[in-house]
C-alpha cells in the first residue's frame, strides 16, 4: 500500500513522506500555514481520505493533497491555538475542537465537515495551578451519538455534554477518593459486543476506567502498573473495542518511555517491544483504518516508531526530528509534490 506519513512537529510544521519513510519533505513557502509553524494536532477528513485538518498555534488549516498545500479555514477558530480535534463516527460532518495556550481554552464544534465553527459553553479559566495556561489536550466523541462528547483540559478536569456542547456537566468530582488529579491527557470511548460501553480517561498520573457511563470508576497508577509515572496518549486499533496502547515515560520531556497494550479494553496491559529505546516521553501515536495493524508513534523529543502488528512490537525510523506534537497517515501519495524542500 502507499501511504503518506505526516508528523507534525512544534516549529516546522508538518513533515511527511510520500516513500513509507525513506525521505522526508518539510511544506514550501508562500502558504496561509507557515513552514516554521507550530502544529499541535492532525486529523484525516473522513470525507476525503487525502484531505487532512491542521491545529496550529493560530487557528485551523486544511490539505486536500496529503499535506503537500496549506489553506487557513476562516473560521471561528481564527487567533486561537487549536490542541485537539474530533470527528463524529456516526455523523462526520460534526466535529470538536479543543483549544488552549496561549489563547484561551474552549471547545468549538463544526455541524458542516469543519468548515464554519462556534464556540460552547465549555471555556476554563485563563490561568490554572499546574500548566500556567490551560489546554484541552482530549476530545472524543460517542461512536453511537454525535452529541454526546466528552472533553478533558490540562489542568481543568473531565467533562461531558449530552446535547453537543450547549450544556456541560464535571466528571471527575469523585476522583478525590483516589487522591485525584485533574490533569487529563486523553479520552477514549469503547463500544463493547454486548451493547455496553468502557469509557477510559488518562491523567498525568493514572489510567481511570468506567463500566457505567463515568458513574464510577477503577483507577490504575501509572507508576505502580506500568513502571513510569507519565502517562501521556493513547490509541485504539482502529476497527476493535477492545485492543489498544498506551504510551508513558518517567516526566516531561522524560528520558524514557515504555508503549503497553491492552488486548481486553484496558484490564490488562503488556509492554511492547521497542528495538531502541525512547529518547524521551511518548508523546503520539497515528492510525488509520485502511490498515489497522500500521500504526505510528513519537516521543517527544522526535524519535518516530512503526509497528506493523498492531502495537506488540515496533521499528524506530532512520529519521529524527525536533518537538513532536502529533501523527497520522493517508493510504495514497500526491501526483504534484509541489516543490518541497527536501530534508534528507
Amino acid at each position: 500500500m502507499s501511504r503518506t506519513l505526516i508528523v507534525a512537529t512544534d516549529g516546522q510544521a508538518v513533515m511527511r513522506s510520500h516513500d513509507d519513510g525513506k525521505s522526508w519533505y518539510r511544506i514550501n513557502i508562500r502558504q496561509d500555514l507557515e513552514y516554521d509553524d507550530r502544529v499541535r494536532c492532525l486529523l484525516v477528513d473522513p470525507a476525503n481520505p487525502d484531505a487532512v485538518f491542521a491545529g496550529a498555534e493560530k487557528g485551523l488549516f486544511y490539505s486536500e493533497d496529503c499535506g503537500v498545500h496549506w489553506r487557513r479555514i476562516d473560521c471561528a477558530l481564527n487567533g486561537y491555538a487549536v490542541w485537539k480535534l474530533a470527528v463524529s463516527e456516526s455523523d462526520p460532518k460534526v466535529m470538536y475542537a479543543g483549544t488552549g495556550a496561549p489563547s484561551r481554552s474552549a471547545l468549538f464544534r463544526s455541524r458542516d465537515g469543519g468548515q464554519t465553527w462556534e464556540q460552547t459553553s465549555l471555556e476554563m479559566p485563563e490561568f490554572c495551578e499546574g500548566v500556567n495556561r490551560p489546554r484541552m489536550l482530549a476530545v472524543v466523541v460517542d461512536p453511537d451519538d454525535a452529541n454526546d462528547v466528552w472533553a478533558g483540559v490540562e489542568e481543568g478536569g473531565l467533562w461531558r455534554s449530552r446535547d453537543g456542547g450547549d450544556t456541560w456537566d464535571r466528571i471527575d468530582t469523585t476522583w478525590s477518593e483516589f487522591g485525584g488529579n485533574s490533569d487529563l491527557h486523553d479520552i477514549m470511548i469503547l463500544p463493547q459486543d454486548d451493547g455496553s460501553k468502557v469509557h477510559l480517561a488518562l491523567t498525568v498520573i493514572a489510567l481511570y476506567r468506567s463500566t457505567d457511563g463515568g458513574k464510577t470508576w477503577e483507577r490504575t497508577p501509572a507508576k505502580e502498573a506500568w513502571g513510569l509515572r507519565y502517562s501521556r496518549i493513547m490509541v485504539r486499533k482502529p476497527g476493535s473495542a477492545t485492543q489498544l496502547a498506551v504510551g508513558i515515560g518517567d516526566g516531561t520531556p522524560g528520558t524514557t518511555a515504555a508503549i503497553l497494550t491492552s488486548d481486553d479494553a484496558g484490564l490488562t496491559w503488556t509492554r511492547s517491544e521497542l528495538d531502541k529505546p525512547s529518547n524521551s516521553c511518548m508523546w503520539a501515536f497515528g492510525s488509520n483504518p485502511a490498515d489497522p495493524d500500521f500504526l505510528l508513534s513519537a516521543s517527544k523529543f522526535g524519535y518516530l516508531y512503526r509497528s506493523t502488528d498492531g502495537g506488540r512490537t515496533w521499528a524506530k525510523e532512520w529519521r529524527e526530528f525536533n518537538e513532536i506534537t502529533d501523527l497520522t497517515w493517508i493510504p495514497g501519495v500526491p501526483e504534484d509534490l509541489g516543490l518541497p524542500h527536501v530534508t534528507n
